[in-house]
């Protein structure tokens, strides 16, 4: 796709389903979205980045202390190991005691990288604490959305899971349509349908929850088969929302599916397993295995 050369674009990858939307012509302002960006990344990309940081950091005072020349004491002439081992220890307020600066300008760059030093250890001391104390669900969804009969009703099912050992309280469920639709006038849209769920709300949701939408004559799936929802382009999106018992904060998860990932004509494995000794478990093994149920795949559900 064609851009101009000050056009940026950005790459949106919808968990799951492993679609992804490409927005171009974007204004991008890497230093305002740095502190957004630096919270999202995993663990390892963001110590990757202090890393390098620091060393980069400390490379350019160390060139610094080499430019002035004889600036640091008991450092060999021209050593570029002597002054950026110097400059580890100014910035990280170490003082061996073995070098120190040398003059006026020496001194003031190390007033300077000290400074830089502080700062750096604030930022990164409150950067390590947010991603620690930001709250995240571990909730899994199904690999694939079914289409079965549930209660009598052709309905769309998926299903999601706690991993986590704490319990979410007042959660809510919420499952979307999007697909490609002409106006009247012949405009392409992309438009997004609500689904309505049996159920949207639970009190706690601490195990499974199985997400059931009926295909009634008024649902945007009523009629649909396998072969329109890939030719309109559909996408399933499902998010969950809640409180956090333990931390008493907002947590949400979102998953989404494309056409090939909903089964027609199957229903989920049962997960709910009898104990010898009368107890009740949950087989998370079996979490996203499906079966047939004996219905025609490629049917379209009626009322």
């Amino acid at each position: 796709m064609p851009t101009d050369g000050s056009s940026r674009h950005r790459v949106t990858r919808l968990p799951g389903s492993g679609r992804e939307i490409l927005s171009i012509g974007l204004r991008t302002s890497p230093l305002r979205d740095a502190y957004h960006s630096l919270l999202t990344t995993t663990w390892s990309q963001f110590f990757g980045i202090v890393l390098l940081t620091y060393l980069g950091a400390n490379v350019l005072f160390a060139a610094g202390y080499l430019a002035l020349g004889d600036a640091i004491e008991e450092a060999r002439p021209g050593s570029f190991s002597d002054a950026f081992f110097f400059s580890v220890q100014t910035m990280a307020t170490i003082g061996y005691g073995k070098m120190a600066p040398r003059g006026l300008p020496a001194n003031l760059l190390v007033t300077v990288e000290a400074l830089v030093g502080l700062l750096g250890l604030a930022l990164v001391t409150g950067l390590v604490f947010a991603k620690f104390s930001r709250p995240t669900a571990r909730v899994i969804f199904s690999r694939n959305a079914v289409i079965t009969r549930f209660d009598g009703v052709p309905s769309l099912l998926v299903r999601m899971a706690n991993e986590r050992g704490n319990q979410i309280a007042e959660a809510q469920a919420h499952l979307v349509l999007l697909r490609s639709e002409r106006t009247p006038e012949g405009e392409e849209v992309r438009r997004i349908h609500d689904l309505r769920l049996v159920r949207s709300q639970s009190a706690f949701f601490a195990f499974t929850w199985l997400i059931v939408h009926p295909i009634t004559p008024e649902s945007p799936l009523f009629g649909e088969t396998p072969e329109s929802l890939r030719a309109r382009d559909v996408d399933l999106v499902a998010s969950m929302t809640g409180l956090d018992e333990t931390l008493s904060q907002s947590v949400h998860a979102r998953h989404a599916w494309t056409p090939d990932q909903v089964l027609w004509g199957h229903r989920f494995a049962d997960v709910l397993v009898n104990l010898p000794d009368g107890r009740r478990a949950i087989d998370y093994r079996k979490f996203h295995d499906v079966e047939p149920d004996g219905t025609a795949r490629s049917a379209p559900p009626t009322g």
